[in-house]
């Protein structure tokens, strides 16, 4: 029998260590701190160490060898060879197998963990990747998980993982960010109309929560910064329901009115199953809105508190239209088509709402009310001018931002005259 040389080789020792024991993670890290090419000379003692590395290698696709030993000098007649089942001390020799050995021999690769790298975000992720990391091998076997939305033209934003980055700082506390303490001097009709743009404000947020959150489920893991932008979306509106809520509760207030009509507004965009039609809807056309709502109570509520609720509100709102805004810019490269889909969309959505009355009138009675701060006539003339003006910039923003989606100057402002008198 030919005599193997191994002293020279990178030893091991699992001395007394069972691979039921642990053993085969000292050989797997052994292995791996190996030079290309080499094997690794392993040794141990443990009973039946040999059959359980055996079983390990087959598994994780290593080549083993058992080499001969030489015997000591003394023992049958001078230095020679024994066979492994003879040696005092086994000896194994792993030549390590490739990554696509093994049980991993069919494992899928599922792009890059940095988005940034090439072959980070790929163009669809299978339904065999499941909820694996991004950049992760998955093994051959692992179950379907289906998920709707796992093509990144469907639903990727170029800038998502920057405005999640944004939201995790810009996060604020109810408890520390506002001064609950506060005493009122406004008059009770101003805080009646405050409670009941809040309680309009609620059911909208109630929407602008449950749009997002329906479509979270449905998104592929492997899109994950998409996936975190919204999902922080979901809870920036959480956050703003308790607040609004709250701002209701102060005196002992109790929500106001809610009207079918602003319940149908808001029904249409919770029907909508496009997730680019929904944001659409949603944040180009009705978060926009509100943006504009929340800065004009910014600029006009009587009370410091609720002055803070909307200028804090607000800042959470832009960064959501900026969101679906991106989408939108990058669907549309992909997709020009979308465009008349959108067009359509909007167009749908009035017919169907033509026969309710949009935007109650208590709400915008309210509103006026706030613009004025008390009722004389010449401070109601002065609130419904603002409330005018309000009207105006909300129509002026959709515009623009439907320019920057493509759409001509004529068809712009048609669209933008066709959104829901509801605002959202």
């Amino acid at each position: 029998m030919t005599r193997v040389e191994t002293s020279s080789l990178p030893t091991i020792d699992i001395e007394a260590l069972g691979f039921d024991a642990g053993a085969h993670l000292l050989v797997r890290h052994a292995l791996a701190a190996l030079p290309e090419g080499e094997s690794l000379r392993v040794t141990g003692r443990a009973p039946g160490w040999q059959a359980q590395l055996a079983d390990w290698c087959r598994v994780q696709g290593h080549t083993l060898s058992w080499p001969s030993l030489p015997l000591p000098l003394g023992e049958g007649g001078g230095e020679g060879t024994q066979a492994v089942d003879e040696a005092p001390t086994p000896i194994a020799l792993i030549a390590p197998g490739t990554a696509e050995s093994g049980r991993w021999r069919d494992a899928a690769h599922t792009g890059h963990a940095d988005l940034r790298a090439e072959g980070g975000v790929l163009p669809h992720a299978p339904a065999h990747w499941g909820l694996a990391a991004r950049g992760a091998r998955v093994e051959a076997g692992s179950p379907d998980i289906a998920f709707r939305l796992d093509r990144k033209e469907e639903l990727w934003a170029e800038n998502a993982a920057e405005l999640y980055a944004q939201a995790v700082g810009a996060q604020w506390d109810p408890e520390a960010a506002l001064d609950w303490d506060v005493t009122f001097t406004h008059p009770p009709e101003v805080e009646a109309a405050i409670r009941q743009v809040m309680t309009y404000m609620v059911e909208n947020e109630n929407a602008a929560l449950l749009v997002p959150a329906r479509f979270l489920g449905q998104i592929h893991p492997h899109y994950r910064e998409l996936q975190a932008a919204l999902a922080i979306q979901v809870a920036d509106e959480a956050r703003h329901i308790e607040v609004f809520t709250r701002r209701i509760r102060l005196g002992g207030g109790e929500p106001a009115l809610s009207t079918a009509g602003g319940q149908a507004s808001l029904k249409s965009l919770l029907d909508e199953p496009d997730f680019s039609v929904a944001g659409f809807l949603l944040s180009v056309l009705g978060e926009g809105t509100f943006v504009n709502l929340l800065q004009f109570l910014a600029a006009h509520a009587p009370d410091p508190l609720t002055r803070q609720i909307a200028k804090l509100a607000a800042r959470d709102e832009a960064r959501h239209v900026a969101l679906g805004m991106s989408h939108l810019l990058y669907r549309l490269q992909q997709d020009p088509a979308l465009r008349g889909r959108l067009a359509r969309a909007v167009e749908a959505r009035h017919d169907s709402l033509a026969g309710t009355a949009g935007l109650n009138e208590e709400v915008f009675d309210a509103l006026v009310l706030i613009g004025a701060g008390e009722l004389t006539p010449q401070a109601v003339a002065s609130g419904f001018a603002k409330v005018q003006q309000l009207m105006r910039e909300m129509a002026d923003g959709r515009f623009t931002r439907l320019l920057r989606l493509g759409f001509d100057r004529t068809e712009a402002e048609r669209l933008s005259a066709l959104h829901t008198r509801n605002f959202m």
